[in-house]
């Protein structure tokens, strides 16, 4: 006799009910189950079988029936196998998403450097405002700490703290007090000096720690070396005469296949408080090997809190005007074919 999926539900009923009652379950009880769709002399055939092939027993004094060991490991199992594909199918909705974005950012980066003639980048989303959950200070060995330091979306990141001295139970309990009790719920940037200085006061003698610990966090939160970064229209750069030299070509063609050097660009985008267009000239540049051009960036949002950088690299007489509207109106887009796309 195969254990079929109405056997199944029936069993999975059983348990569950068995489960929330400790009580024996009767066919009547299962019968009020709205998805099985069954009469109660359906069930109690159902239920017979399942007995007969030791899924459930019946307890000497009712007539009620309760799960076998066996019937336990069939629900088990069922409800692990049901997790799986829970979880396989939430990886592939974020999959395609993340393949969404992918494709939508790299159009970006080709559209603008065919409508501004001039070269681009973008950077993949990274959360920030990213604010500070949790720390937990505890004892490595006599000269060490271990800081735990948990952020939002329960990212976890670990930073050793070297100590002149063994710190007792007391001391540890009222600096993890200290640390929690200030910076709890805070983005780095709202962690400022006056705050710092307060809390190295209270932790006395220990306000090095303090230091070190804050310094880590500023880490934690801004662990944004693995920026995603597109590019475009590097090649456009050399249509420019005061560019398109072998010195100033090599560096440039460099700095966008190599990307890592994007990064500060990227990365300097998302640290503004502001989402204001930005225009670097020349030196003013954070990249070295783009501070013979102009940089215009701006940081766009997916959501709350999901920025990313563009940029467009040209010479110091590029278009101005054309660049900063081009990009405005491409922020716009991006703004409206994201929510469309949710």
């Amino acid at each position: 006799m195969d254990l079929d999926e109405r056997k199944i539900k029936i069993l999975q009923a059983i348990v569950r009910n068995y489960m929330e009652t400790g009580e024996p379950v009767g066919s009547r009880t299962i019968s009020k189950y709205t998805d099985l769709n069954l009469s109660s002399a359906t069930i109690r055939n159902e239920m017979a079988d399942l007995e007969e092939m030791g899924y459930i027993v019946q307890p000497h004094t009712s007539a009620g029936r309760i799960p076998s060991d066996k019937g336990y490991r069939v629900y088990v199992d069922k409800m692990l196998e049901e997790k799986d594909k829970e979880v396989a199918e939430m990886k592939e909705i974020l999959l395609e998403k993340e393949d969404k974005i992918d494709t939508l950012l790299k159009q970006v980066a080709k559209v603008l450097a065919v409508n501004t003639n001039y070269a681009t980048m973008i950077s993949a989303p990274q959360y920030h405002r990213n604010k500070l959950k949790f720390i937990q200070l505890s004892r490595v060995d006599e000269n060490h700490l271990l800081a735990v330091i948990v952020t939002e979306g329960n990212v976890i990141k670990n930073h050793m703290i070297d100590v002149d001295t063994i710190l007792d139970d007391e001391t540890m309990l009222k600096l993890n007090i200290l640390l929690n009790t200030h910076m709890n719920g805070l983005s780095i940037e709202e962690i400022n000096l006056a705050m710092i200085a307060a809390m190295k006061k209270a932790a006395g003698v220990h306000g090095e720690i303090v230091s070190n610990v804050i310094d880590a966090v500023a880490e934690a939160i801004h662990s944004d070396e693995d920026l995603e970064i597109y590019t475009s229209g590097a090649n456009n750069i050399l249509k420019y005469p005061e560019l398109a030299d072998n010195e100033h070509a090599g560096s440039l063609i460099h700095t966008f296949e190599e990307k890592e050097p994007l990064n500060a660009l990227a990365l300097t985008g998302l640290r503004e408080t502001d989402n204001n267009i930005k225009v670097y000239i020349g030196e003013e540049t954070p990249v070295e090997g783009l501070q013979d051009c102009s940089v215009v960036t701006a940081t766009y949002e997916l959501e709350e809190g999901m920025k990313g950088t563009i940029g467009i690299v040209g010479p110091k007489r590029m278009d101005y005007d054309k660049v900063v509207g081009t990009l405005k109106n491409m922020m716009n887009q991006l703004d409206t074919l994201y929510k469309k796309g949710n």
